[in-house]
């Protein structure tokens, strides 16, 4: 699908991690700025965006045209007594930022768009995603535990993300696989690692 939708004002949580549709993530929420996020976001719908961002290799967070991101939805809320709190949320589709918000809030905000798959032919896709999960189980009968009990996948609906938030890689890589606009592109990049990996035990 292209993208569609009017732009939507949406407040934004920036950390190093990535968040991906259809997976969860915990937080720990201290920052007096992200607390007042947390409380409006309670107030309306539970959603905010996740935008990833290193200090470190990038300097500080500029609200830049074209940065994609993931809508969380918060699922679960624990107040701490000190004003913290943990948060369970959960990916749901992507959005690529517009332009910045100047408000009087702490946080950022920002304009953003749905950010979807480019059209291509669907044709052969459920076989394909089932080609990388048979990849995954191989790699973790071999590299992880033979008698573990592993997540089940459904090759009839989006996989890559799935696969791709049980693949511990450095976030450039994750944050690479969220921009991708093709599942055919993002099993591809999934299956180079997988197989890099079964090549260690061969």
């Amino acid at each position: 699908m292209a993208e569609t939708g009017a732009p939507r004002r949406l407040p934004l949580f920036v950390l190093r991690g990535v968040l991906y549709p259809g997976t969860q993530m915990p937080l720990h929420i201290f920052e007096p700025r992200y607390r007042r996020m947390v409380a409006r976001c309670l107030e309306t719908d539970g959603r905010f965006g996740l935008v990833h961002h290193d200090p470190d290799a990038s300097g500080p967070f500029l609200i830049d045209e074209g940065r994609v991101g993931c809508v969380a939805r918060i699922v679960e809320f624990k107040p701490i007594p000190d004003g913290r709190s943990l948060l369970l949320v959960e990916g749901e589709s992507r959005f690529v930022i517009r332009d910045g918000i100047e408000s009087d809030e702490p946080f950022y905000e920002a304009l953003v768009a749905p950010y979807a798959d480019q059209p291509y032919p669907v044709a052969g896709l459920g076989a394909r995603r089932a080609a990388s999960i048979r990849l995954f189980r191989d790699v973790a009968d071999r590299a992880i535990d033979p008698g573990a009990t592993l997540p089940g996948f459904d090759p009839e609906v989006e996989t890559s993300f799935a696969l791709a938030e049980r693949i511990h890689l450095d976030m450039g890589w994750r944050q690479a696989l969220l921009e991708s606009r093709s599942e055919f592109d993002r099993l591809d990049r999934i299956d180079a690692v997988l197989r890099a990996v079964l090549s260690r035990y061969e």
